[in-house]
């Protein structure tokens, strides 16, 4: 199966194409402190992918685009984008949540702790957190009934309230993202075991999402739909003024 993946939840851009045999990734990650491209690096970035293996958009099998959550401006490009795609070459659009995808990250890394517990956790700004978590095992099985199986739903969160959630679940558990990165004093300090700055485990992946959408049937692109989890912040800060 050709699949195109899609996510723009974070700062970062990934794209992947997936095929049979193989996977094309590439990705554009601003540095900290740097505004995010997604509307600049998104679309060249899977042509160049698409070039790279001799392909059309026309040629794809399936899209995978990641809902989030995220930051409001970065999943409405990138569902915006994958719907355009979908509708002008006619193929199948599937929605894949990034924080299930990203913690599927713990599947492919045999060297790490076996901790039976992981939690996917994005920096959602304003002191709080996207997290969602799962049992290890339930990660590897079918990816179409994972958000039955969540321990937490994905939900936003303030770091304390996450860890608080997370500590009667198991004694230790492992926090991938850059919400991790972020709060890791807070998680560590609740059971957590946090992977190095640096490390890969804690970066959303497109591939992820093309392993996902294998097992979702797909939906009309119309139906694909962000999932904020919170009011954007102008709307919370318009809210707010209001209340002055």
């Amino acid at each position: 199966m050709r699949t195109l993946g899609l996510d723009t939840a974070t700062r970062a851009t990934a794209v992947a194409l997936c095929l049979d045999d193989r996977a094309l990734e590439a990705r554009d990650d601003p540095e900290r402190g740097r505004r995010p491209r997604h509307a600049a690096a998104l679309l060249p970035l899977a042509a160049a992918l698409l070039d790279q293996a001799s392909l059309g958009f026309a040629d794809l099998d399936r899209v995978a685009v990641g809902v989030g959550p995220g930051t409001f401006t970065g999943l409405r490009i990138g569902v915006a984008s994958a719907r355009a795609l979908a509708k002008a070459g006619g193929v199948p659009l599937v929605g894949v949540s990034t924080l299930q995808s990203l913690a599927m990250n713990a599947l492919s890394f045999r060297e790490l702790p076996s901790f039976e517990l992981v939690a996917a956790v994005l920096d959602a700004r304003r002191s709080e957190v996207f997290a969602a978590a799962w049992r290890r095992g339930d990660l590897s099985a079918d990816p179409a009934g994972l958000s039955e199986s969540a321990l937490i739903a994905p939900s936003a969160f303030a770091p304390d309230a996450l860890a608080e959630r997370l500590r009667p679940l198991r004694t230790g558990w492992l926090a991938l993202g850059e919400g991790a990165i972020e709060f890791r004093e807070v998680l560590e300090r609740s059971g957590a075991f946090v992977p190095s700055d640096g490390s890969v485990l804690h970066l959303v992946t497109a591939a992820n999402h093309c392993l996902i959408a294998r097992h979702l049937d797909p939906a009309d692109p119309d139906a694909v739909n962000p999932q904020y989890l919170r009011l954007p912040d102008a709307e919370i800060a318009r809210r707010a003024a209001g209340k002055q």
